[in-house]
C-alpha cells in the first residue's frame, strides 16, 4: 500500500522528518502515534503530496508518487482543520466533493445516502454545516473523505476535540470500513484509542522509535498499555545528540 524510504523533511530550523523508512500493508488500520511535534502531520502531508521531501522517496499502491492524478482518485483525506463549506448543506457538501471525483450522478446519489446513514446524519442532510455542532462537522468531514470509496483513507487526528462517545463511534466506523476493503492511516496523540489499530508506529521528533502490533509493543516493554510502552520506548531510544549532551 505504501513504501517510504529514507524520508527527510526540514521545516525552518526543525527537522520534522528524519531519515524515516516505513512500509504499510493493505487491509488494516495503521496508527501513527506520538505527541504534538512528533512529525505526524508533516508525514501525512508528504504522503498526500502537499509537501515535497528534501530526501528519500514515497511510493503508493506499488507504483504512484504522491500527488499524481491516479493516486488522487484512490485516497480519501480528512485533515485536522475545517475542510468542508459552512455555507453549504451537508448534502451539498457531499455533492460537491462527489462531483470533484467525477462520480456518475446516479451512483453519487446512492453513495450520499449510504454515507449519511453510516455517519448518522441522514436527518441533518439539508442543514447548513454552519448550524451543526463540532462533532457533527467532523462527521461531515469524514463523509466527504469517503464519498468516492477510496482504497486508502488518511485521517489526521480525526477524533480531536470530540466527546468520548463519538470517539468510540468513529472507531467503530473505521473497523467497518476496513471490513469493506478500505485501508486506513490514522494519526493520533491518544495512545489509549490507538490500541484498536492493527499496526502502530511510535514517532518522536520525526524519527521512528518502534513499529508493531499494540500487543507486541506492550509485551516488548512489559507495559500494561500503549502509553506506558511509548514512554518506555522513548527512554530506551535516546537520540545520539542527547547522549552527548548528557555526558
Amino acid at each position: 500500500m505504501l513504501v517510504i524510504e529514507h524520508l527527510s523533511k526540514q521545516l525552518g530550523v526543525t527537522r520534522a522528518i528524519d531519515n524515516l523508512s516505513l512500509r504499510i500493508e493493505q487491509g488494516e488500520i495503521f496508527g501513527l502515534l506520538g505527541p504534538n511535534g512528533a512529525g505526524k502531520t508533516t508525514l501525512i502531508r508528504l504522503i498526500m503530496g502537499l509537501l515535497l521531501p528534501d530526501a528519500g522517496s514515497i511510493r503508493l499502491f506499488g507504483q504512484y508518487a504522491p500527488g499524481t492524478t491516479p493516486v488522487r482518485q484512490l485516497i480519501g483525506y480528512m485533515p485536522q482543520a475545517l475542510a468542508v463549506y459552512p455555507g453549504l448543506s451537508v448534502r451539498e457538501n457531499l455533492l460537491f466533493f462527489g462531483h470533484i471525483y467525477r462520480l456518475p450522478n446516479i451512483e453519487l446519489q446512492h453513495r450520499i445516502q449510504e454515507i449519511l446513514a453510516m455517519v448518522e446524519l441522514s436527518h441533518k442532510q439539508d442543514n447548513l454545516v454552519s448550524t451543526l455542532s463540532g462533532g457533527m462537522v467532523r462527521r461531515v468531514m469524514l463523509a466527504t473523505a469517503l464519498v468516492h470509496r477510496p482504497k486508502l483513507l488518511i485521517l489526521d487526528e480525526p477524533t480531536a476535540g470530540i466527546d468520548p462517545l463519538l470517539r468510540i463511534r468513529f472507531w467503530d466506523w473505521f473497523d467497518h470500513m476496513v471490513q469493506e476493503g478500505t485501508s486506513i492511516i490514522v494519526t493520533t496523540h491518544s495512545l489509549s484509542e490507538a490500541s484498536r489499530c492493527g499496526t502502530v508506529v511510535f514517532l518522536r521528533n520525526g524519527t521512528l522509535l518502534e513499529q508493531g502490533t499494540p500487543r507486541a509493543l506492550m509485551d516488548k516493554y512489559a507495559s500494561p498499555d500503549l502509553e506506558a510502552a511509548f514512554v518506555a520506548a522513548t527512554t530506551t531510544h535516546v537520540p545520539e545528540h542527547a547522549r552527548e549532551i548528557s555526558q
